[in-house]
């Protein structure tokens, strides 16, 4: 059985992505008491389901400490298991609460909702580790969908390697494991006709290999991740994400991010993103 556990902080996007694969055809369930995970599972799995999403309810110190080696035993029975966490900047979330005038889960402990929001964050932050992480700031409800249908549709073996592109104007992903920052080589952004452009582009292209400090640069970075990927793999990690940032995060990052995710096909399972044309 594949199965998909879903957290992360309120008003992240949780129940898009539970959405996301209901319609996907995956057996789903609404904030499932974490204590009641094992049980669940041995549920679906009697009934014969092979593909089951549960949106999970962690707070609580228990629910934490015992969910690793949940799903840890459940690995060691077969099952497909995957975590996807969501999470989004504390600014970004002050404004969806605002917006929908909802009360933040933990509110009842007489704390603000800043305050709430951290409380949380700090809460959950054991299970981000271990998970795919998602930063739905700048994220439209599309896009997101779109990205939970890439992780889904991964195969099962091995660890996933994410390429991120973003502009560091608009902050630096929440989600990034390594960070590199490409601002230093020539901007496509300068010339009027490849402004309009991205670093899709074969002009872009062109324009960017011809520098000498592009090449060196983009070397550094793929000896670096190809180094150190044995090492991350080793750590039963099961996602890595790398983010290449430049000014706008358009043009020289997005070359960055589809040329070393052509280098790494066929070495890890690849994902590729570029927020900003997202």
């Amino acid at each position: 059985m594949q199965l998909i556990l879903i957290t992360g902080l309120s008003g992240s996007g949780k129940s898009v992505a539970l959405h996301v694969l209901e319609d996907s055809g995956f057996y789903h369930i609404d904030n499932l008491p974490a204590r009641l995970l094992p049980d669940t599972v041995d549920f679906l799995m009697a009934a014969g389901h092979p593909r089951a999403a549960i949106s999970l309810e962690l707070r609580g110190s228990e629910a934490l400490t015992d969910l690793p080696q949940r799903i840890a035993d459940f690995k060691r029975r077969g099952l497909d298991v995957r975590i996807l966490f969501l999470e989004a900047k504390p600014e970004t979330l002050i404004k969806r609460f605002s917006e929908t005038r909802r009360r933040h889960p933990l509110s009842d402990a007489g704390l603000t909702l800043p305050e709430c929001i951290e409380r949380e964050r700090a809460l959950l932050s054991p299970l981000a580790d271990g998970a795919h992480r998602v930063d739905t700031s700048d994220l439209s409800p599309p896009t997101l969908r779109s990205w939970v249908k890439d992780f889904v549709a991964l195969p099962r073996a091995g660890l996933a390697l994410l390429f991120e592109s973003f502009g560091f104007k608009h902050g630096i992903p929440l989600d990034a494991d390594l960070v590199f920052d490409v601002r230093c080589l020539p901007n496509p952004n300068y010339d009027p006709q490849l402004q309009p452009l991205t670093g899709r582009d074969p002009a872009v292209v062109e324009f960017l290999r011809a520098s000498a400090d592009t090449g060196k640069m983009f070397a550094d970075i793929r000896r670096f991740v190809d180094d150190w990927l044995p090492c991350f793999e080793r750590d039963n990690r099961s996602y890595l994400t790398v983010a290449i940032g430049c000014t706008g995060g358009r043009h020289r990052s997005v070359y960055f991010v589809e040329t070393l995710a052509e280098h790494f096909e066929g070495k890890a399972r690849v994902l590729v993103r570029h927020r900003e044309l997202a």
